[in-house]
C-alpha cells in the first residue's frame, strides 16, 4: 500500500477564484438570477398571445423575435442553475435551482407548443416565399427544419400535451445523476476517499492495489444500486420509445437522429466498421500487458502509466495549447488564451462534492464555460484541450450567427473537441521526436489512447448496449439489471479480445456509470463520430495547411447553420462511408506499432 498524504478536497468556499469560472457574468448574485426567474415565469405566457396570429410575415416574425429572446433568456436562467449544481452535486440550494429552471423550461415547451402545428398549417409554398426575405434570413434554417418534420408533428393539443409530459419525463435523468453524485459511497483506495472527482486519478495509480481498490469500490457501488438504476434507465427508454411512436417514426433511432437530418446508417456503419476493426484494441491490450509486465491485463490497468507520469501544471497545458493550435492563425490563438486565464472561462478547482466530468457550456452566449477537474495530468490536459475546442466552436459560430441560427448539434460539436486534441497532440508528439525524449513521447502516447479509449472504444460499446436496449423495448421485451449487465459485458469482450481478463459482473455494470449519456438518447455513438472526422481533417492539414486551414474554420463558423453530414461533406468528411473511422483506426494502430518498436528497444 501506498505512504502518500491522503489529499483531503476543500470545501468549494476554499477554492481560489481565478480557478473559477466567472459566474457573476452571467448574473451578479444568486438573488439576481431568482429575480429573472420571477420574471420569466411572468413573460413566458406572453408568449400565448402570438397563438393564431402566425398567418402573415409580420405575425410570424413577431412571435420568433418575442420567443427567441425569452429562449435565450431561458438558456441564461437554467446554465447558472446547471452550472451550480455542478461544482457541488449536495448543495440543496443549487438543486432547487435546478428543479426550477427544469420546471420553467417545461412551461416554455408548454406555452410554445402552438408554434409547430399552427406553422405547419400553413401553406408551405407560402411560408417558403416568405423565407426568401431578407426579414427571414436569421430564421430561415430553423424554420425549414420545421418544415422538414411535417409528417412527425401533430395537432395542436397533442403538441401541448407532448410539451406538458417532458418536465415528469426528466425525472429519471435527474434521479440517475443525483443516486450517482450524492448517495453512492465507492470506498477507499490506497487509504483515500474515492470521490466523483478522483476516481480516474486513482483508476489510473502507479500502485496496482490502489488501482483494483478504486475500479472495484466504484463499480460495487453501482452494483448495489443496480435494480434501482435499471428501473430507471428501462422507464426513461419505454418514455422514448412511447414519444418516438407518439410522432409517427418507425423506431426510436430515427427519431432520435431526425431533428438533425442523420441517416440510421451513419450509427451502423461507425458500429460496423468498429466492430471489423477490433482487432487493433486487441493488439494494443497485448501490448500495454507486456509493456506492465503482468501475467495478464484487469481492466483497473488498461489505464496504468506506461512510463513515470510528469505533472502538467495549468499554465503549461495554456502553452501547449497556444503553441499546438497556432497552425489555425493568430486570431484563433489571440481568442482562446485568455478564456483560458484572465477571463475565467474555466472552473478547473478540485473540491469536495464536485461532480465528475467535464462538459462546455455556451453560457447563454455571455460566455462559452468549461466545467473539469485540474489533477495535474496528461489527463487533465487532455480534457481541457477538448473542451477548449468546443468553446471555440461556440465563439467562432456565435460571433458569426444571431441566435435565431441554431446552434450547433452534438455531432458538430465532437468534431471541435477532438480535432483540438489531435491536433496539439500532433505538435507535441513531434517536438519529443525531435528532442529524442521517448519517455514524454510514450505520454503523449498514452493520453492519445487514454482518449481513444474513452472516445473510441467507451462510447461505441454505449451506443450498441444502446441501440439493443431500445431494440428489446421496441419488441415488447424488457431490461433487468442482469440483462443490462449481461449485455455490457459481452459488448466489452468484442473489443477486449483475449487481450483483457474481465470481470464480467463488474465490467457489465459500466452503462450505469454514465447515466448523463445514455439519458440522452443515442447520444454516446456522436463522440465516436466526431474522433473520426477530426483525424480525417487532420490529415488534410499535413497535405495542404493552408486551404486545411481556411475549410475547417468556415466549419467552425458554420454553427448549426448547415446540418453536420453536410457540413462536415463541405470540409472534405463523408460520414456515411467507413472511410473516417478506417482512418482513426490507422492513426490508433500507428500508436500502437509505435510503442511495439519502443517495448523492443527496451528489451
Amino acid at each position: 500500500m501506498p505512504t502518500e498524504t491522503i489529499k483531503a478536497l476543500p470545501p468549494r468556499s476554499d477554492v481560489p477564484r481565478d480557478q473559477t469560472w466567472d459566474i457573476e457574468a452571467l448574473y451578479d448574485t444568486p438573488d439576481a438570477w431568482s429575480a429573472e426567474g420571477d420574471a420569466l415565469a411572468r413573460d413566458l405566457g406572453s408568449l400565448s398571445a402570438h397563438a393564431g396570429q402566425l398567418g402573415t410575415p409580420g405575425g410570424l416574425l413577431a412571435y420568433l423575435r418575442a420567443a427567441n429572446d425569452l429562449e435565450l433568456r431561458l438558456g441564461r436562467f437554467m446554465s447558472y442553475a446547471s452550472m451550480t449544481a455542478s461544482v457541488d452535486g449536495r448543495d440543496a440550494v443549487a438543486a432547487a435551482r435546478r428543479d426550477r429552471a427544469s420546471t420553467l423550461g417545461a412551461q416554455f415547451g408548454s406555452t410554445t407548443a402552438f408554434f409547430r402545428p399552427e406553422l405547419l398549417a400553413l401553406d408551405d409554398a407560402l411560408v417558403r416565399g416568405w423565407l426568401d426575405t431578407p426579414d427571414f434570413a436569421e430564421h430561415r434554417v430553423r424554420l425549414e427544419r420545421i418544415l422538414r418534420g411535417k409528417p412527425h408533428v401533430r395537432s395542436a393539443e397533442v403538441e401541448a400535451l407532448l410539451g406538458a409530459v417532458q418536465a415528469p419525463f426528466a425525472s429519471e435523468r435527474g434521479i440517475h445523476p443525483a443516486l450517482a453524485n450524492m448517495d453512492l459511497r465507492f470506498g477507499t483506495a490506497g487509504g483515500e476517499t474515492v470521490t466523483q472527482g478522483n476516481v480516474d486519478r486513482l483508476t489510473a495509480h502507479p500502485d496496482r492495489e490502489v488501482r483494483r481498490e478504486a475500479w472495484e469500490g466504484y463499480a460495487d457501488a453501482h452494483l448495489a444500486a443496480r435494480h434501482s438504476q435499471a428501473a430507471m434507465y428501462a422507464t426513461n427508454v419505454r418514455q422514448n420509445v412511447f414519444l418516438a411512436r407518439a410522432r409517427n417514426y418507425p423506431d426510436t433511432i430515427s427519431a432520435s437522429l431526425a431533428p438533425d437530418n442523420i441517416p440510421t446508417a451513419v450509427v451502423t456503419t461507425l458500429l460496423d466498421t468498429y466492430r471489423a476493426n477490433t482487432p487493433v484494441w486487441h493488439r494494443y491490450w497485448r501490448v500495454r500487458r507486456e509493456w506492465l509486465g503482468l501475467p495478464e491485463l484487469r481492466e483497473y490497468d488498461v489505464k496504468a502509466a506506461l512510463v513515470p507520469p510528469r505533472a502538467v501544471s495549468y499554465e503549461q497545458a495554456v502553452q501547449w495549447l497556444a503553441d499546438g493550435m497556432a497552425p489555425l492563425g493568430a486570431d484563433y490563438v489571440r481568442d482562446m488564451v485568455p478564456g483560458l486565464t484572465t477571463e475565467r472561462w474555466v472552473d478547473y478547482a478540485e473540491n469536495d462534492g464536485k461532480r465528475q466530468g467535464a462538459y462546455s457550456n455556451g453560457g447563454g452566449r455571455v460566455k462559452p464555460y468549461i466545467f473539469m477537474t485540474w489533477n495535474g495530468t496528461m489527463n487533465s490536459y487532455s480534457t481541457l484541450a477538448h473542451e477548449i475546442g468546443h468553446s471555440m466552436h461556440s465563439l467562432l459560430s456565435q460571433r458569426e450567427h444571431g441566435y435565431g441560427v441554431p446552434r450547433y448539434t452534438l455531432f458538430h460539436a465532437e468534431v471541435a473537441s477532438n480535432f483540438n486534441q489531435a491536433m496539439v497532440r500532433s505538435h507535441l508528439l513531434a517536438q519529443a521526436r525531435a528532442a529524442g525524449d521517448t519517455e514524454f513521447e510514450v505520454q503523449i502516447i498514452e493520453e492519445a489512447l487514454s482518449n481513444f479509449h474513452r472516445y473510441f472504444f467507451i462510447m461505441p460499446t454505449l451506443a450498441a448496449f444502446e441501440l439493443e436496449a431500445y431494440r428489446r423495448i421496441e419488441a415488447g421485451g424488457t431490461l433487468s439489471a442482469p440483462d443490462l449487465i449481461t449485455l455490457t459485458a459481452d459488448l466489452l469482450a468484442e473489443g477486449y479480445g483475449d487481450g483483457v481478463t474481465m470481470d464480467r459482473e463488474r465490467s457489465g455494470i459500466l452503462w450505469a456509470q454514465f447515466s448523463t449519456h445514455l439519458y440522452a438518447n443515442f447520444y454516446a455513438y456522436q463522440y465516436s463520430t466526431g474522433i473520426s472526422a477530426a483525424h480525417q481533417i487532420l490529415e488534410q492539414f499535413s497535405a495542404d495547411p493552408e486551404a486545411a486551414r481556411e475549410s475547417y474554420l468556415r466549419f467552425l463558423r458554420s454553427g448549426g447553420s448547415l446540418d453536420p453530414i453536410d457540413a462536415l461533406r463541405e470540409a472534405g468528411v463523408d460520414m456515411l462511408s467507413p472511410a473516417p473511422v478506417e482512418a482513426t483506426f490507422r492513426t490508433l494502430e500507428g500508436y500502437v506499432a509505435r510503442l511495439e518498436e519502443l517495448l523492443a528497444a527496451r528489451r
